[in-house]
């Protein structure tokens, strides 16, 4: 276990260590449910940009600290005057970021994921969740415009359902967003890290130059004709790689395969 580095802006509102290969992200402000003030966004947003170039890191996990909340959205009480579209900005959307992080990334879920932290959850590749988490975009109940949510809900769900919990604002269960296909797995909380690391584990054993290609594939041919989709070029060129031809050797070999991502 080595740490990567700790994003201590805000009183080391985010924490940041690699165990193997996978970097994971604490959101550490138990004390407010994991909220994100200003600081606690701006260090969320370096954290998963430094995982990213991190050649050691293939997995990035994120979750909130103690067992009450994932992430209770923007703290509300921590801005002040108007806010600026998410997309106006100067600095880029954190949603944005972690959306487009070249690697595979998996929110642990392990409590109340509301307004942009269930947009945290939402952003990432995988979630795995607890029993007891509860889901919403609760933006239409204060006013906020849930600009991420309106765009990347309705591409997981079917149209109607999407725009119910938008509309609405309501809170759901881990069980309904299982249902829906929004989570991967739903564990006691008891279960959570065990259940976090096999799957982490056993995608940063893949080759990494494969897995980033079928990532950045998969993202950037949403909504493309199909003949488009397959001759788009994105990602690195797994097929050229010196992880390739080790792959076809270990598989001949019948041992385990030693991938280096290059």
């Amino acid at each position: 276990m080595s740490s990567l580095s700790d994003a201590t802006t805000g009183g080391a509102d985010v924490r940041v260590e690699r165990r193997g290969a996978t970097a994971h992200i604490l959101i550490d402000r138990p004390q407010v449910a994991n909220a994100l003030a200003p600081a606690t966004t701006a260090a969320l947003a370096d954290a998963f940009v430094q995982a990213e170039l991190d050649p050691a890191v293939r997995v990035i996990v994120v979750r909130g600290a103690g067992d009450r909340a994932f992430c209770a959205g923007v703290e509300l009480g921590a801005r002040s005057g108007a806010f600026v579209h998410p997309m106006k900005r100067q600095a880029r959307n954190l949603h944005e970021i972690i959306l487009e992080t070249e690697k595979p990334t998996i929110a642990a879920v392990n409590g109340a994921a509301i307004g942009a932290g269930c947009e945290i959850a939402l952003a990432c590749d995988m979630r795995i969740a607890v029993s007891g988490a509860r889901f919403g975009q609760t933006e239409a109940k204060v006013g906020m415009g849930g600009n991420f949510a309106a765009v990347l809900l309705p591409q997981m769900l079917p149209r109607a359902l999407a725009m119910e919990l938008l509309y609405t604002g309501r809170l759901f269960t881990a069980q309904e967003a299982l249902a829906w296909g929004l989570l991967n797995r739903v564990v006691d909380s008891s279960g959570l890290d065990a259940a976090v690391a096999e799957l982490a584990d056993t995608i940063a054993a893949n080759a990494p130059l494969t897995v980033q290609k079928m990532k950045a594939t998969l993202i950037r041919s949403h909504g493309l004709p199909m003949a488009a989709a397959l001759r788009l070029n994105v990602g690195p060129d797994p097929y050229a790689s010196e992880d390739r031809i080790e792959g076809a050797l270990a598989f001949k070999e019948k041992r385990p395969p030693r991938f280096r991502g290059v």
